[in-house]
């Protein structure tokens, strides 16, 4: 199975955000999932780097508009890059073809990615897939969101997002809800 994974692209080794990441992708290769990540930093570099020394796969789709805003490479964890030239043709990739989606904390980006893996599931143009939140901020944030907008959110959308305290938790979660597939 394939798992996008996304979240801060700031987190560097040895922070606790980049340790959790690290954790994940082990975590996930040796449960014999592909990591597609954006292939950067950060969360990115983290996931891949666990999951390449876990034994596993990795997968960075990249991006020519975010190598031309900041001089960035795929990092060296990413096994199989695929190369896009927009922003948006690299969130359609990662939200599109992967089989389970899961979120690290993170900011702009990475809440882009979540919305819109979310509304491909609520509109159901992709088959129903798993959306794993790790962190309690995603919990908050969903709440916050789903309170707010309660007149314009059914119970069916409410319950399609997953929450996760941490990444062990997230992991076993991930084969619960995937077992019987």
């Amino acid at each position: 199975m394939i798992v996008s994974v996304f979240g801060s692209a700031l987190p560097t080794p040895g922070q606790p955000a980049y340790q959790q990441a690290y954790k994940l992708g082990q975590l996930l290769a040796k449960a014999g999932h592909t990591l597609m990540t954006g292939g950067y930093c950060g969360t990115m570099e983290a996931v891949s780097r666990g999951a390449v020394e876990a034994g596993g796969h990795t997968i960075g789709v990249t991006c020519r508009q975010i190598e031309d805003y900041r001089p960035l490479r795929p990092n060296q964890w990413v096994q199989q890059v695929s190369p896009t030239d927009t922003l948006s043709q690299r969130i359609e990739i990662l939200t599109s073809e992967a089989d389970a989606f899961m979120a690290l904390p993170g900011g702009v980006g990475t809440l882009a990615e979540v919305a819109m893996v979310f509304n491909k599931m609520v509109i159901s143009t992709i088959p129903s897939k798993t959306l794993i939140l790790i962190g309690q901020g995603w919990e908050e944030s969903f709440r916050a969101f789903f309170r707010g907008q309660a007149q314009n959110i059914n119970d069916t959308t409410r319950n399609l997002p997953h929450y996760a305290a941490d990444v062990d938790e997230a992991a076993r979660f991930l084969e619960q809800l995937t077992s019987g597939e």
